[in-house]
């Protein structure tokens, strides 16, 4: 292992708090102090464009690879040694010459509904308005009710939440694992249950990306590091978002969990106005290809959507 080993990361607040918790596994796992945390451990906070642009719907603009493009450039350049990232942003097919090398073990992947008068979706009054950047929980809140307002709602996890104190919304929508990592856990009215609002493949699970040549390093930490179950649970829905054709301009979601030995995979897509939803659930056995049977459980998904006249989008 090098003396150094350089750690990209957003300069977001939840990115730089959940890469601190990555690194300090990272010192444990090398025996590394903390008077030695800057020298051998140092972050590289990133800028990218995803969070320079905070007036517009990713899908406008160039998608979530806009949260991650400018931290693989620096993995691909040789700025940073190890980046992290949320790995619902990280796109399926990975630059070339970047591998992702451990997912820890996930936070909780569910929504939350976030409120300062309601406790939950059904309890908002009719036409409230609901704050969401997401195109996914956009549709899936008008499946549950095609009365509500639907607003953009970017920026970071703090000016989200003033921004509901302040009354601009009845309610907003964010991921339970960022709230948690920032101990703003406490904000949460309700989880939102998997059967109305199934989650981005991967929310909730973070990425440790590497360049391909130095997949050995990581012989001395990786497996640490790495949650197996996770990482088996989120690669299935990674295979089903694939499948899914799944972007900023579609709204899917895919969510994989484990039941004794088996994994379960529900996977679905749905119209952005939610008039319509396409939905399968698949058990799969411990000695089935994983990602095969998970790529065809969203394959099923998409053609019958296809079948009835959806657009095909990527």
């Amino acid at each position: 292992m090098t003396l150094t080993l350089r750690i990209g990361t957003r300069r977001s607040t939840l990115a730089m708090t959940q890469t601190g918790h990555v690194r300090q596994a990272l010192a444990d796992a090398l025996g590394v102090g903390p008077d030695e945390m800057d020298a051998r451990l140092p972050l590289v906070p990133i800028v990218t464009t995803g969070d320079r642009i905070q007036d517009r719907r990713l899908l406008e603009v160039g998608g979530k690879a806009l949260f991650t493009k400018e931290i693989e450039a620096a993995l691909i350049d040789g700025r940073c040694d190890l980046a992290v990232h949320s790995l619902k942003d990280v796109p399926v097919e990975p630059p070339e010459g970047l591998a992702l090398a451990a997912i820890p073990l996930r936070e909780d992947p569910r929504d939350a509904f976030v409120s300062e008068r309601f406790d939950a979706v059904a309890d908002l009054p009719e036409g409230g308005r609901v704050g969401t950047a997401s195109l996914r929980r956009q549709a899936q809140l008008l499946a549950l009710r095609p009365d509500l307002r639907i607003e953009l709602l970017r920026g970071n996890v703090d000016s989200r939440l003033k921004r509901v104190a302040d009354g601009e919304f009845e309610a907003i929508l964010l991921a339970a694992s960022g709230l948690n990592r920032l101990g703003r856990g406490d904000r949460i009215r309700t989880l939102l249950p998997v059967e109305d609002f199934v989650p981005a493949p991967g929310q909730g699970a973070l990425a440790l990306q590497i360049r391909e040549g130095d997949a050995p390093a990581i012989e001395v930490w990786g497996p640490t590091l790495n949650d197996p179950a996770t990482a088996l649970a989120v690669k299935a829905e990674r295979a089903a978002m694939r499948a899914l054709e799944g972007s900023c301009r579609t709204a899917v979601g895919a969510h994989a969990w484990h039941d004794g030995d088996d994994l379960v995979l529900i996977a679905e897509r749905l119209r952005p106005d939610g008039t319509r939803r396409w939905r399968e659930t698949a058990r799969i056995s411990p000695t089935a290809d994983v990602e095969a049977a998970a790529e065809a459980l969203g394959r099923t998904v998409q053609n019958r959507a296809l079948a009835d006249g959806e657009p095909f989008e990527n």
